[in-house]
């Protein structure tokens, strides 16, 4: 299922009900991810920079409050 000519509104109900009717119990970050894939490029892209964008505020919000952990490093480990 893609976005083609919905609304980004349209295609989440879409996906919702779909999921819904279906019956499927997912991760929510599988479910987050399917969907940004399935939207259209040019809104995509400018989503991954807002949430570029968010995180950056959030990470400069914790620290400010010093409730921010370390975390390990998503890629392979070097020795």
């Amino acid at each position: 299922m893609s976005q083609g000519t919905k609304s980004v509104d349209e295609y989440f109900k879409k996906i919702e009900l779909a999921m819904i009717q279906a019956n499927v119990e997912k991760d929510r970050d599988v479910t987050m991810t399917r969907f940004m894939n399935d939207l259209n490029h040019d809104i995509a892209h400018i989503i991954e920079l807002h949430m570029v964008y968010m995180t950056i505020k959030v990470e400069k919000h914790l620290k400010q409050r010093g409730t921010i952990r370390q975390s390990q490093p998503l890629g392979p480990s070097t020795p």
